[in-house]
């Protein structure tokens, strides 16, 4: 029986290792494939719920933009405006109305840059609601002042060197230098023109102003700084416009002192002047050709 045994069965051992090894794997492949089922339940979950989400979302803007809220700015003017009504300082309602109408119909985004931080202030910002606003001021602290109260007005500070009682010598050393460094159109960024204001941030001269608003700094008596340089200022930004509305309206408060009068009518040019109403001087500027030396027609 052994011989027989021997001789025609064969005899299979399982190896208890072999076993281990197939229930192994068995159990590898099915834990990869739960992860990656549960995997694409998770993204698909992730992915229903970001669409949601957006729609949310562009519901929202729809409804914000045919709904606008009502912004701190103009809040902040109002509520300005309703306790400081008595302010002696104040413009008049004439002239706010010119500024205001103009802002009004300026294209979106609008660019309006002030010289002097006044009673107005909040009002010009909350008037330009939709662009972008900024004010330049002679005292620094004034304008930190301002900036912390109010963190939605932008300021910056501007050291003049400039005398009231100086006038005349200002404007003749333009003349001599409009050739150079006082030419009518250029980046006063890199001028030495001594009514030129080169120190503002780099950006600052790359944006095409659309209206300008000089009412500042103060120029009320010989030794103050008076408003020649932002006049000059606001008349080269005026003609070396790059692109946007060719235009720039420029007003000038205080139109009505002599020294503003003057300044003015040299840089800004009669021509231009379109309204002369209360102490608001109304300028429309148009862009220059680069190689053009003269400020106003009659210069020529």
């Amino acid at each position: 029986m052994k011989n027989i045994i021997g001789n025609n069965t064969k005899l299979i051992l399982l190896h208890p290792y072999i076993q281990k090894q197939g229930t192994s794997y068995r159990l590898w492949v099915l834990a990869c494939i739960s992860f990656l089922t549960i995997a694409f339940l998770l993204a698909l979950i992730y992915t229903k719920e970001s669409s949601t989400a957006s729609s949310v979302a562009a519901v929202s803007s729809i409804t914000a933009s045919t709904n606008p809220p009502l912004s701190k700015a103009v809040v902040r003017a109002l509520t300005h405006y309703a306790s400081n009504s008595n302010n002696t300082e104040r413009m008049s309602y004439t002239d706010i109305k010119q500024i205001a109408d103009v802002l009004r119909q300026c294209q979106q985004p609008c660019n309006l840059l002030v010289f002097g931080l006044t009673h107005e202030t909040l009002l010009w910002k909350a008037l330009n609601h939709n662009g972008r606003t900024v004010f330049i001021d002679e005292n620094r602290y004034y304008a930190a002042y301002i900036e912390e109260k109010y963190p939605e007005i932008e300021a910056y500070d501007v050291q003049y060197t400039t005398k009231l009682s100086e006038m005349k010598e200002l404007i003749g050393a333009v003349k001599e230098q409009i050739r150079n460094e006082c030419k009518p159109v250029q980046n006063l960024l890199f001028s030495e023109c001594k009514l030129g204001i080169n120190d503002l941030p780099n950006q600052f001269y790359e944006v095409n102003w659309d209206v300008i608003l000089v009412d500042g700094p103060r120029g009320y008596w010989p030794e103050a700084p008076g408003r020649m340089s932002a006049i000059f200022t606001a008349g080269v930004l005026a003609r070396s416009k790059k692109c946007g509305n060719p235009k720039t309206h420029v007003f000038v408060h205080d139109f009505n002192q002599k020294v503003d009068r003057i300044t003015s009518q040299e840089f800004l040019c009669k021509e231009n002047l379109v309204n002369s109403k209360d102490m608001l001087g109304h300028f429309v500027i148009g862009r220059m050709d680069p190689n053009s030396y003269n400020y106003c027609r009659n210069h020529i």
